[in-house]
Formats: structure tokens, sequence, C-alpha cells
């Protein structure tokens, strides 16, 4: 009677019954709103001139998140299309508003300015407080082994990616470096492996 039992609840988790979509056809956007949280994180130029882009995203496809949004941007190149952006002073000055007042902004700027950079949106459970978990502290002192700054940053002012600190955080950002259009809705084939049915 447990099989049963777990066997229904399963099917009732699935939806309702009606025609299967045929083999190798998903419907896309059907994960749960707790499974659709999203964050930015930006690789910086530090990370990018290092070659660790690769390392930062097996990271966190390891970790079980998904890859929604991804762009290479290079600074100081005039954009191809409207509809490309490129990581401007402009740009730059709305994701980092809070810190324009601060001393070493101009710095900031100037770092940030100095290469290319890759833009990319995960999403999954709980991926912002993930995120800042497996990024580690700003300062790269303080940064526990095993997260991404603990492991690949020097300095603080080379501590090779950012992440948005919250959910509505994440939102803002993600509008200010991407187009809706430009996020892609796929769903996982590992979705019941890695959250469980």
């Amino acid at each position: 009677m447990g099989s049963l039992r777990l066997c229904l609840a399963r099917s009732l988790l699935r939806g309702p019954p009606g025609p299967s979509p045929p083999p190798g056809h998903r419907r896309y956007g059907s994960a749960p709103p707790e499974l659709q949280e999203k964050t930015l994180v930006l690789v910086k130029p530090d990370a990018v001139q290092r070659r660790l882009v690769g390392n930062v995203i097996q990271r966190f496809e390891r970790r079980g998140f998904k890859l929604v949004a991804m762009k290479l941007l290079q600074p100081g190149v005039p954009a191809v299309t409207a509809r490309c952006r490129q990581a401007d002073q402009g740009l730059l000055d709305k994701h980092y508003q809070q810190l324009r007042q601060k001393p070493f902004y101009p710095a900031l700027l100037a770092y940030m300015t100095s290469g290319p950079l890759v833009a990319m949106v995960w999403e999954g459970y709980n991926v912002v407080r993930s995120t800042r978990a497996m990024v580690g502290d700003t300062d790269s002192a303080a940064a526990a082994a095993g997260t991404i700054r603990g492991d690949f940053s020097m300095h603080v002012s080379r501590n090779v990616v950012h992440a948005s600190d919250s959910v509505e955080t994440a939102r803002r950002e993600i509008s200010f470096w991407f187009q809706r259009d430009e996020l892609v809705a796929w769903e996982s084939g590992d979705r019941d492996y890695t959250y469980g049915p």
C-alpha cells in the first residue's frame, strides 16, 4: 500500500492526467516557482584574464543550478546592434549605484572596464542565498577555502565574481545586464535527480 501512495503522490505532483508530450518534447517553463528563482553572477575582468570562467560555471552546474543567460562583454567596444550592451560606465553606474559616493568607486569602475567580463543568470531553488555562500566573503583573506573567492581571489580589489545579494537585487541587476527575451526558458532533464520528484 505504501508504494501505491507514493505512486499517487508522484502523479499528483506531475499534474493532471492527459496526453503525454511526444518523446523528446518537454513542457518549457513548467518548473514550480520556487525552482525559478534567479540570480546574476558577473565573472569579473581579473577572472576572465586568468581563464577562470569555466571553473566558475562548473561550480554552478555541479551544484545543480541552471544557466538561463550568458554573455561576454568587452568594455569600450561599440555595440554591434542596439540590443547589444557593453559594460560601459552608464551600465556600471546603474549596477553599482549604491557605491558611487565611495572613495574607491573610480578604481572599481576602472577595474570593471579593464577587460572583458562575463554576465550570467543562474536559476534554481534558493539560488541567491546558495550563490552567496558559494562565492564567499568579498575580502578574499576572509573567504573560506572551497568558495570561489577563497580558492581563486588573492585581494579584495580583484575578487573574481559579483553575485546578487537578495532576490530583489537580483531582479534589478538582471534587468540592467539582460533584456527579458535574452533569458532562455528551458526545462532541465535532471530536475528530478537534483530536487527530487
